[in-house]
């Protein structure tokens, strides 16, 4: 049974204040946002104001009407001639991801994938703050990345609870995956981002969301096998199609044994 901690929702800290606003999003789109926010930000720092939805669309790589049908689900349909305000949209975004606050996330695992996501930067930017790190080696305990010292994961339930944690990351490797699945859900944990090439069981109301490498790498590896088998058979290529609507497809989300009502999806 995961702890119950009072004071609003777990793992936040007010950035801008702001309320929460959760419009019925279809899965789909949920997961374009982060790309629609992505080149916002960029066409922002490029010293944009406005984007049409032709501008934007091409710059994340969907088609026009896909786009303005996911923004439409925010309320925002730009302005005919103009184009969307980009600031605006930012905004409008931010608020439906949830992104007005500061979220902490633990991570477990601190190998040399977990190393390098412990010093990334661009989480602080998004939103997301490491606030703690754990691992099993002795030999890694104490050691000192990006500020922060590893701890032993013995600790994580009390640090759960401490630095009110919603969101754990597993760096581990695949035969550790699930009993630190399992410690993080324990702990209150609801939300897990997953590293290790394994498909977790988690209860109702955790979301998983996985990121396998190695899977991204064999698919591509297809994708270079098709089109050294057409130059030897002489056939032409595919018609081109939307390479957003093919890397969705090569990420459908995997089905494994996990508790009804919790998601597992590929990032």
């Amino acid at each position: 049974m995961s702890q119950q901690r009072s004071g609003g929702e777990p793992g936040l800290s007010s950035r801008n204040g702001a309320g929460p606003d959760f419009p019925d999003l279809p899965d789909a789109t949920v997961a374009r946002l982060p790309e629609y926010l992505r080149s916002l930000h960029q066409l922002l720092d490029a010293g944009h104001d406005t984007v049409s939805s032709e501008g934007l669309a091409a710059a994340v790589g969907v088609n026009s009407a896909k786009l303005r049908k996911d923004l439409s689900h925010l309320g925002s349909c730009g302005t005919r001639g103009v184009g969307y305000d980009i600031a605006r949209l930012i905004e409008q975004i931010e608020q439906v991801l949830g992104l007005k606050m500061c979220r902490s996330v633990a991570l477990v695992g601190l190998g040399n994938l977990g190393h390098a996501l412990a010093g990334y930067a661009g989480f602080a930017s998004r939103g997301f703050q490491i606030a703690a790190l754990f691992d099993a080696d002795p030999a890694r305990i104490g050691e000192k990345i990006s500020g922060l010292a590893v701890r032993h994961i013995d600790e994580l339930a009390d640090t759960v609870l401490q630095e009110r944690i919603s969101i754990g990351v597993i760096a581990t490797p695949a035969k550790a995956a699930q009993s630190v699945a399992d410690q993080l859900v324990a702990a209150g944990v609801t939300s897990i981002l997953n590293f290790a090439p394994c498909v977790l069981a988690v209860p109702e109301g955790v979301d998983v969301r996985k990121v396998d490498l190695a899977i991204e790498l064999q698919i591509l590896s297809f994708h270079e096998h098709r089109k050294s088998s057409r130059e030897l058979t002489g056939t032409a290529p595919a018609r081109p199609t939307d390479p957003a609507t093919d890397r969705r497809a090569a990420d459908a989300p995997l089905r494994g044994r996990r508790g009804a009502g919790s998601r597992e999806v590929n990032a």
